[in-house]
């Protein structure tokens, strides 16, 4: 299955009733609902939240629908994946981070950077499809490109481009492209992505202090309100998911729950564990859920854990369980309860 984090459609709601029309009905036609939109890291059916939008396009006669929606989003939206950007040194690393990692925000879905001596063209690719075309999610997704290239140089730059192979809207229809895209949308193009100068990639980014305390002070919220005085499971959540980064450090879980390291740590040690033992924990828990039900191979398995070596995985894997990844996936499969 395909699966989005919610928060990519952060505004919809108000946006839909700025076209006075009902977002409950429409999320109700394509099996969704308003609980699923309230947290930010829900992880929702990628293919339906393109028929949302889709479907929202036409209910709302508004071609550019999904564009309009990003004009009011935050710098902030890829959630886990923003923080991993802002925090590279040039818009070259946040571009390959954002390649590597783009399922932190969204399985389904590939970036490729392509570049020569003039332009950079940063390429969108989905496995899926649906009976629109998917032209309000590309709309969606170039709008997000838009707006991390932005959001690292610190603003719009004159030269930086969206491109999409949709044709122009009808203009009989309400297509009127929104203020900070204007003269910046090449329709017809052989591509969906965005574009820039290729001396950009060597440009640093622009400080986002600020957006990041902002967002963890959301994030700590959300926690507080999920697992009240639970400060392990608190600290299991943000390690979830930040495990296939191969990023997941003390220092990074720590700032999620706005904490110093060494307080995190002692204060998981007065409770008897320790983010070692959290960590590798969470790491069994996802690899005999993924082993039991999935056909993922091992080595894809070991870097969704955050392994860079997939010997390392298996040897932990044995040590957790006392048999290799291949023959607990085996025995589970064959209704044997595998057991350590």
């Amino acid at each position: 299955m395909y699966l989005i984090r919610s928060g990519a459609i952060e505004g919809y709601w108000s946006l839909v009733s700025r076209y006075q029309q009902n977002p409950t009905a429409i999320l109700e036609q394509v099996g969704l609902s308003a609980a699923q939109l309230q947290e930010p890291d829900a992880l929702v059916s990628y293919q339906r939240l393109a028929d949302l939008l889709d479907i929202s396009s036409e209910v709302c006669n508004a071609p550019l629908f999904s564009l309009q929606l990003t004009t009011t989003q935050s710098p902030m939206i890829f959630g886990d994946l923003s923080i991993l950007s802002v925090q590279q040194e040039s818009l070259r690393e946040v571009l390959e981070v954002s390649q590597r990692h783009i399922h932190l925000h969204a399985m389904g879905v590939s970036v490729d950077i392509l570049s020569d001596e003039q332009y950079t063209e940063f390429v969108l690719d989905f496995a899926f499809t649906n009976a629109y075309g998917l032209q309000q999610l590309i709309q969606l997704s170039v709008g997000h490109m838009f707006i991390t290239v932005c959001t690292v140089l610190g603003g719009y730059q004159p030269g930086l481009q969206i491109h999409v192979r949709q044709a122009a809207p009808d203009k009989s229809k309400q297509t009127e492209i929104p203020g900070q895209y204007q003269q910046k949308i090449v329709f017809n193009s052989h591509f969906d992505g965005v574009r820039f100068p290729t001396q950009w990639l060597q440009r640093k980014p622009a400080s986002h202090e600020e957006e990041l305390r902002e967002y963890f002070q959301r994030r700590v919220q959300f926690l507080e309100r999920a697992y009240p005085d639970n400060l392990q499971a608190q600290a299991r959540y943000i390690i979830s998911n930040l495990l296939a980064s191969g990023e997941c450090t003390l220092e990074r879980v720590s700032a999620g729950l706005n904490l110093h390291p060494r307080t995190l740590q002692r204060k998981l040690t007065d409770e008897g564990t320790s983010f070692r033992e959290l960590l590798q924990k969470n790491r069994r828990d996802t690899a005999e859920h993924y082993l039991r039900y999935t056909n993922i191979s091992i080595t894809d398995l070991a870097l969704n854990l955050g392994y860079a070596e997939v010997a390392v995985f298996s040897r932990h894997f044995k040590q957790w369980t006392g048999q290799s990844p291949r023959a607990w996936q085996q025995a589970a499969k064959q209704g044997v309860n595998p057991t350590a």
